[in-house]
């Protein structure tokens, strides 16, 4: 079979149906804005280090940053710009980036409450869209051409080289039947399949699941991750956590890698 006649974003959908990922509604996130501003959006974040440092700015004065969060991505280059925009759907991360941004005394910053399926005509085009560890969406296809639009230079967009958030040994051991994510191999075939060759690269970053002094603090992340336990999964992981503690062994995977894919915007056909 040619690659060609593969439907990489039909595939995308049907895989994400399959492992049961529905968006999470924004009250989800709003609860998460304080920890996430906290463990994620630091300047000296290995994570982020790397991605600004792979970010080419050159002939650039604007940058649009969606699914932005506590603002990571752009609260951390606008210095470097004339003006950034940062874009999330939860107005809980919008407000914990406003409060931020005023704490780094930045003004040229603003931020829009809006998803990606919204319609984004109010917001200009920028020379650099990102999407930084945002791109699990319903539809993959229609967020890379979005994103692409509204770019005037360049697009930057990390995608998950795992193919799930949560070790699949953890899922095994509380009972869970692990149907994978799809991950950015997706995004670069889908890339190819509409005309656009990209480059990636890869992130190394630290599991931000990591928080695991107690039974009590791990089981509340693994609830988190996987969108709630049932007693008897928690039980199992209270099990696992006693196994995993006794011989000494990490009870996840320390480092969570993630994959770069970006391109020159490229001037699609409608």
């Amino acid at each position: 079979m040619l690659l060609d006649e593969l439907d990489f974003a039909g595939l995308y959908q049907q895989q994400m149906q399959l492992a049961g990922r529905t968006t999470k509604k924004p009250e989800h996130w709003d609860k998460r804005a304080e920890a996430m501003a906290n463990d994620c959006a630091p300047a000296n974040d290995g994570y982020l280090t790397q991605l600004l440092a792979k970010i080419d700015l050159r002939g650039a004065s604007t940058l649009f940053d969606m699914g932005c969060g506590p603002g990571s991505v752009c609260l951390n280059i606008a210095e470097n710009l004339t003006h950034v925009y940062g874009v999330d759907y939860s107005q809980g991360m919008l407000d914990v980036a406003h409060r931020r941004a005023n704490a780094m005394g930045l003004n040229n910053v603003t931020l829009l409450n809006k998803s990606w399926e919204d319609d984004w005509q109010d917001i200009p085009q920028c020379d650099i869209a990102v999407a930084s560890r945002s791109t699990l969406v319903s539809d993959l296809r229609a967020a890379l051409i979005k994103l692409n639009d509204k770019a005037k230079l360049r697009v930057y967009t990390t995608h998950t080289v795992s193919t799930s958030f949560v070790d699949i040994e953890i899922q095994a051991a509380i009972g869970r039947n692990v149907i994978e994510l799809p991950n950015y191999i997706f995004a670069v075939n889908i890339l190819y399949q509409m005309g656009i060759n990209p480059q990636v690269d890869y992130i190394k970053s630290n599991n931000c699941l990591d928080k695991n002094n107690n039974f009590e603090q791990f089981s509340k992340t693994i609830d988190w991750s996987l969108g709630g336990l049932t007693d008897e999964e928690n039980n199992r992981l209270f099990d696992y956590y006693q196994h995993k503690s006794r011989i000494g062994e990490a009870l996840i995977s320390p480092s969570r890698d993630w994959a770069l894919v970006y391109w020159d915007k490229v001037a699609l056909s409608k």
